[in-house]
């Protein structure tokens, strides 16, 4: 049995349930038959869905599912993701009377067959390969320079950004260069590998904070680890995200305390210090993937009861201490690694909020009330809510709110209100939302899913679509 599996004495199940497991059963089928589907029919062909085709289409880009020759096009794309999306609904609902060992088994196949197609939607995998590829091979620092200047490099035909800095922490971008060696091959089917088992972990410590926390772990499981958004556009398209998720479920996992444990003793129900210090350290070192990791960190700072008691102000400052140990190690590293420019992937970063994308909300927004361009003082407004949200976010968890929800907004307010999105970056308040007390913050999170899965979607077009 998965060690996030509920313990306690097996109960023969109601009548009621034997439709749901069994509608549950066959919506895992639905889960992994789309997803093996939409990784073969991406594989067989150059298509819209993988952007890298432009770069060419060698086997080692196509994958093992070449040779199945399953015809994908728009149609197609959106019949299987509405299939999956349609699945997973009816899993949020029949979850809890699933096997856990058949949960454990679809989220993993899930991630193995998305794993082994071509990278959809994105070619940010090229990228990181490329930023790598310019120091490691060509003596070039990335945070100084951009893949044009090595364009005779193999990579620079699937680069889809060549003219741009890595807006990625230092930690990443160190850890890119251990990929240069196996070659342009090897290394983007490294990165993939690191995508999907850094998404399977993330899961399953998600999934163990729910257990220890007396939620339901299947649940979570489903919740998190068989959303389409992480499935098709994180793991599908092979993202550094999920490292991220990494961080964040175990700073989850480590201050996570039974809810049911009012009158416990304190010692029983909270987290030892160095776990409350290691959150802290966890979520501070994630900054060093990309620093939009650090939106959480001040939540679980400012929460007088982060494992469920209140701290005293020399705990809470030695999470703090521990977290500013974790920065200085971050950037120790960086500037032995990279120098002075290391700083650069903050100026990405702040390049990048320049941007806008076209499906982002305050894009579209501008174009339903006929504002032209999305300018810069409709950004701004946007900003505005954002940081707004994120304060009042703050006041609540200094008040007593649960900062997992608290935090969870907070990175909701972010994805909604960028107008660089891009729309694997949903998966981020998935962890925080799946352990939360509030089902509105949830219905929330599924809603944005919905929308990041909708834009890529021939029935959106109507909708979405600039006009011309």
């Amino acid at each position: 049995m998965p060690t996030w599996a509920p313990v306690g004495p097996a109960r023969r199940s109601p009548p009621a349930s034997i439709p749901l497991r069994a509608a549950g059963a066959l919506a895992l089928v639905g889960v992994f038959a789309s997803g093996a589907l939409l990784a073969a029919g991406s594989a067989s062909h150059p298509n819209y869905y993988v952007p890298a085709r432009v770069g060419g289409w060698p086997s080692w880009l196509a994958g093992p599912f070449a040779g199945l020759d399953v015809t994908l096009g728009h149609n197609g794309f959106q019949t299987l993701t509405l299939i999956m999306a349609g699945s997973y609904l009816v899993l949020l609902l029949s979850a809890r009377v699933l096997s856990p060992k058949a949960i454990a088994a679809t989220i993993v196949a899930a991630h193995v067959v998305l794993a082994l197609g071509p990278p959809l939607i994105s070619q940010d995998v090229f990228g990181y390969l490329g930023f790598a590829r310019l120091g490691a091979l060509h003596g070039l620092d990335p945070y100084s320079h951009v893949p044009a200047q090595a364009a005779h490099d193999p990579i620079y035909p699937f680069v889809g950004w060549p003219y741009s800095h890595p807006p990625y922490g230092p930690l990443f971008t160190l850890l890119s260069y251990a990929f240069v060696p196996l070659g342009i091959a090897g290394g983007i089917w490294g990165f993939k590998v690191l995508a999907a088992l850094a998404s399977l972990l993330a899961i399953w410590l998600t999934a163990r904070a729910a257990a220890r926390m007396g939620l339901s772990a299947r649940f979570v499981a489903v919740f998190v680890g068989l959303n389409p958004v992480l499935l098709e556009l994180a793991v599908g398209g092979d993202h550094n995200d999920t490292l991220v998720l990494v961080a964040l479920a175990l700073a989850l996992l480590l201050t996570a305390a039974p809810l049911a444990a009012a009158h416990a003793s304190a010692a029983a129900r909270v987290p030892g210090r160095r776990s409350l210090e290691g959150a802290a350290a966890s979520l501070a070192t994630a900054v060093g993937v990309k620093v939009s990791a650090g939106l959480v960190l001040p939540f679980l700072l400012a929460s007088p009861a982060p494992a469920g008691v209140r701290l005293r102000s020399h705990e809470r400052l030695r999470m703090l201490l521990a977290a500013l140990a974790a920065l200085a190690l971050v950037t120790a590293i960086g500037l032995v690694a990279f120098g002075s420019h290391v700083l650069g992937f903050l100026t990405a970063v702040h390049n990048e909020q320049q941007m806008v994308a076209v499906h982002s909300v305050p894009a579209e927004t501008a174009r339903l009330f006929g504002i032209a361009g999305t300018p810069a003082w409709w950004r701004g407004v946007f900003i505005g809510g954002f940081l707004a949200a994120t304060l009042i976010a703050l006041w609540y968890t200094v008040r007593g709110a649960d900062w997992r929800t608290t935090a969870g907004w907070a990175t909701l307010a972010l994805v909604v209100c960028t107008a660089w999105l891009l729309p694997w970056y949903a998966v981020w308040p998935l962890p925080l939302a799946a352990l939360s007390r509030s089902r509105t913050l949830r219905a929330a999170t599924l809603v944005f899913c919905a929308y990041a899965l909708l834009i890529h979607l021939p029935l959106a077009a109507p909708l979405l679509n600039p006009p011309h």
